[in-house]
């Protein structure tokens, strides 16, 4: 176990997560004085316990390890809290590395967006080899994933530049029905069997929250659409015509350059469903196998085979779509490196335009996850230490066939000793790129959300929180009976902050 003695409650979750990733399967303890953070109780003698104090002009740490102590110390020149935490996660991080013996490819970073870092460097106008020196410097990052993220950071501001996005802001709409519910999923998704008579209630609540947004004096250009979920597809031909129709009735879409639906199970894709997004516009879609072994996918409770992927792929380019998107997981039950590789070979022929690569980490909402925690003695559903070179497949089938990748996000709460691989990427042919993907996951716009589940985040940059977020409750049946409410709290959101729209 691993005991952390805190002067005072700060830096708690960057604390632990640098510490859980040197020992992703330690028990980690934080303590403040004699209170416990963690909510784990001690339930066996630490062998490493480590102190930090923390001034306003000086941070020291102390670990503790087999009757031996070693001290390590820093004084503070700035209190400004960003520059205060790299200053402690750089001591920990050395106090950590040498406890183990080992270094982390993300050095000292821990959050899901390390891009950002870069792109803020080439935002103030820095070339590579400054924003090269300053994430080694500051935050030990190795020189692999450095290149990686620079060259997604230039590839976005290249893209995101081309568009105009600071006038911008864009729109989610959540559609949380699915065909049925994958095991590993943890997002808020409602099997159709059970929950399709919800269907027409829950698209008038819906109607009505997308007739207020529209309504409101945002001040800013609407640039791209997404319709995600669950699974859009799993409405109606008719259904998902008129939820089209609706939002171009409401929305001015002279604009907008992306609209994008997530068609993803093949199994609730028809020809008429396909036809119906080509008519009214939309410019992207995903269909997502995320594995083409059908042993793996009747494992993890997708109700489509491989070959009804190719034929639903084929059928969408005989109807014209010129831009597909296919999502494939990493790490699902029982696969191999090899099962990676026969997933790509199989999917090659299809040329799609865009390919999202994401690692499985198990969620406590995953049913996969309870599964694996009864039932798994660890081999059956998490292969350790392989997801590198799964990883390493795709970053070459990439490379093989004319793929660049232009976004990322590590994966939260990852763990294992290959926890660092956990990245999710996303590939795409030149001038194929998602710009959602793009504005969501830099944060460079305000993104207004709505359905259950959705969340809303308000890009304010002259506010001290920048970023700030309205969320709606993630029950379906809440939703709907709720909807007022979530009305409410957007309304509430735009009357305190109308001044900031205004000045945008």
């Amino acid at each position: 176990m691993i005991s952390i003695q805190l002067s005072k409650e700060d830096f708690v979750y960057d604390i632990q997560g640098l510490c859980k990733s040197f020992y992703p399967s330690e028990q980690i303890v934080i303590k403040v004085d004699q209170k416990m953070v963690s909510k784990d109780a001690d339930k066996k003698k630490d062998w490493l316990r480590i102190e930090i104090e923390m001034s306003d002009s000086l941070i020291t740490l102390v670990s503790h390890n087999q009757g031996r102590s070693k001290k390590y110390q820093k004084s503070i020149l700035s209190t400004e809290r960003r520059a205060y935490k790299n200053i402690l996660k750089k001591l920990l991080y050395q106090l950590l590395m040498e406890q183990t013996g080992k270094q982390l490819p993300w050095g000292t970073l821990t959050g899901v967006r390390p891009t950002k870092l870069a792109m803020e460097r080439l935002e103030l106008g820095e070339q590579k080899e400054q924003v090269v020196a300053f994430m080694k410097e500051h935050y030990f990052c190795s020189e692999e994933k450095i290149a990686l993220a620079y060259t997604i950071s230039k590839r976005e501001l290249d893209i995101l530049e081309a568009i105009d996005y600071k006038n911008g802001y864009s729109l989610y709409v959540g559609i949380p029905f699915c065909p049925t519910r994958c095991s590993y999923c943890s997002f808020p998704s409602y099997p159709v069997e059970q929950f399709g008579n919800l269907i027409e209630r829950y698209l008038e609540a819906l109607y009505k929250e997308l007739s207020y947004v529209a309504g409101k004096a945002w001040n800013k250009r609407l640039s791209t659409i997404y319709i995600g979920g669950g699974t859009p597809t799993t409405l109606t031909a008719t259904q998902l015509r008129q939820l089209i129709q609706k939002i171009k009735a409401l929305f001015p879409m002279e604009q907008v350059v992306e609209f994008t639906v997530e068609a993803g199970r093949p199994d609730s894709i028809t020809e008429e469903k396909l036809k119906v997004l080509k008519e009214e516009g939309v410019t992207r879609i995903s269909i997502n196998p995320q594995t083409m072994n059908q042993k793996t996918l009747d494992r993890i409770g997708r109700k489509h085979t491989v070959e009804q992927v190719e034929w639903i792929f084929r059928l969408a380019r005989q109807m014209g779509h010129d831009t597909i998107n296919m999502d494939l997981i990493i790490g699902l039950p029982e696969e191999t490196p090899l099962d990676v590789k026969k997933t790509l070979d199989r999917l090659a022929p299809l040329d799609p335009e865009n390919l999202t690569v994401h690692s499985l980490v198990l969620k406590r909402a995953a049913r996969l996850n309870t599964k694996y925690q009864e039932e798994a003695s660890g081999e059956d559903y998490a292969l350790e230490g392989q997801s590198a070179a799964m990883a390493k497949e795709t970053v070459e089938f990439a490379k093989e066939h004319g793929y660049v990748p232009y976004y990322m996000y590590r994966q939260k709460n990852a763990t294992g000793s290959d926890s660092d691989s956990r990245e999710n990427i996303g590939y795409a042919k030149p001038g194929k790129e998602c710009i959602y993907n793009i504005l969501i996951m830099e944060e460079k716009q305000t993104i207004l959300a709505v359905g259950a589940g959705a969340s809303s985040k308000f890009l304010l940059p002259m506010e001290k929180k920048k970023i700030q977020r309205v969320e709606n409750v993630k029950s379906i049946t809440d939703y709907i009976e709720r909807i007022d409410e979530m009305i409410d709290r957007k309304e509430s959101f735009w009357r305190k902050h109308k001044n900031a729209f205004s000045n945008q």
